[in-house]
């Protein structure tokens, strides 16, 4: 796998709407591309999914785009590449930034599977032939989370994540599963409870959600394990989980029934494949989480929910649910509450050069 360069792209869009959690208000969009080119000019893309600023994890664009320049890039240049697992182990020695990590990694896989001719999917074992799809209604009032879940199951999504925090919890659920009897409905709490919130968390047990993310600490498991046991709503891990002996640890210690894995969060395929096998020997249940991403990393996501275990519903939209247009040729759709996997090579999308000329903020080529 011979390189020949690596280009980076800052880019940014603004949403069509703003998205709200009780952690932060995103408009505008930030995000690293990648484009690794090999010595025949094959290009395989990656996307860096970290926020401007660190309120989802300790990352930033800024912060990535400084250790894929001068330190992951370098590193990659250098080294002999067979095969994208290989990455997980050249990069072992860089503490912590599993996004930047993740986005150059995708890359190689991406172009690993483009050399071949072969969709990335079958690469890494898919099967689905279309994956299922979720969409999330952000943090709002009332009646405009109501409005939102409605055009989005008019849409044909079979799964709806609905942001959730104190006090703004029980009677948003109450009156979304008295509106929409059918739904499939689950909550994220992005972290917003502690364990002196068991009473009120006890509450949504009556409502049959499909699980409960990330109700307590963002790097908590043993308080996780102690929720769990007190609640028939099956808990599901999101930021707790960031390696592969977070995993382990979470499985140990029965801290939850549904894990959320995400490339980004846990540094990239190799990772996330491992994650996904434990939680296929333990039965744990399966789902790809999503980080407002642009088409790249959308279609990456995709690749990973081809996987047979990933049967709930992924935070799956269609690129138009975020963006005016994508940067990617043909933007990703869902056509009744499902994605048809791409089958053309690699991730099986494009980066439409129009539109990254419009939004790319700053761009750099670092050469072998």
């Amino acid at each position: 796998m011979k390189l020949k360069s690596i280009a980076l792209s800052v880019v940014s869009m603004p949403l069509k709407k703003p998205f709200t959690t009780h952690l932060q208000t995103v408009a505008e969009r930030e995000g690293i591309i990648i484009e690794a080119v090999d010595s025949e000019g094959i290009t395989g893309l990656g996307e860096c999914v970290a926020f401007s600023t660190p309120w989802y994890t300790e990352e930033t664009v800024k912060g990535a785009y400084h250790i894929l320049k001068d330190v992951l890039i370098p590193l990659l240049l250098k080294a002999d590449l067979r095969h994208p697992e290989e990455c997980g182990r050249l990069f072992s020695g860089v503490r912590g930034n599993a996004m930047a990590k993740a986005s150059l990694e995708m890359a190689i896989w991406d172009l690993y599977a483009r050399q071949s001719g072969q969709p990335l999917w079958a690469v890494i074992g898919g099967t689905r032939q279309e994956v299922l799809a979720g969409a999330v209604v952000p943090a709002g009032n009332m009646g405009e989370m109501v409005r939102r879940t409605s055009e989005l199951m008019g849409e044909g999504y079979e799964r709806i994540k609905i942001k959730v925090s104190p006090g703004k919890d029980e009677e948003i659920v109450r009156e979304l599963c008295r509106t929409f009897p059918a739904l499939p409905l689950m909550a994220d709490a992005n972290s917003a409870y502690t364990l002196d919130d068991l009473p009120r968390l006890k509450k949504l047990d009556r409502y049959g959600l499909l699980m409960i993310e990330q109700p307590l600490g963002v790097d908590d498991i043993v308080e996780h394990s102690m929720l769990q046991k007190e609640l028939s709503t099956p808990v599901c891990l999101d930021e707790s989980i960031v390696s592969p002996h977070d995993m382990r640890s979470a499985i140990a210690l029965q801290a939850c029934g549904v894990v959320n894995i995400k490339l980004g969060r846990v540094g990239g395929y190799s990772q996330a494949l491992d994650i996904y096998q434990q939680c296929r020997e333990s039965g744990l249940a399966v789902w790809c989480g999503g980080m407002i991403e642009f088409g790249v990393s959308r279609a990456h996501n995709i690749v990973l929910s081809t996987l047979e275990g990933f049967n709930l519903p992924g935070d799956l939209s269609s690129s138009a649910t975020y963006w005016e247009q994508d940067l990617i040729t043909e933007p990703i759709t869902v056509q009744h509450g499902r994605i048809p996997r791409k089958n053309g090579a690699g991730i099986g999308v494009e980066l439409d050069q129009r539109r990254m000329k419009e939004i790319t903020l700053h761009n750099e080529i670092i050469m072998d």
